[in-house]
């Protein structure tokens, strides 16, 4: 069971990740009508980017002391 926990939030913060970066990207590029989130604020794009990167690095970690 905490491997199962593990690995579903290890996918949840890449998600959280890859979406926050994608907006960003398109927000800088000038591509507002295609980001996920509207490219509504480029400094809550990169917190929450920095945050998921985190989340991500916690949940391998926490993974690979559970094997």
């Amino acid at each position: 069971m905490p491997k199962a926990l593990c690995l579903t939030s290890l996918v949840a913060s890449i998600l959280v990740l890859v979406l926050f970066l994608a907006d960003a990207a398109m927000g800088i590029l000038g591509m507002q009508n295609y980001a996920p989130l509207g490219a509504a604020s480029l400094l809550m794009d990169i917190t929450f980017a920095i945050v998921g990167g985190i989340m991500v690095y916690m949940s391998w970690m926490t993974y690979r002391e559970q094997r």
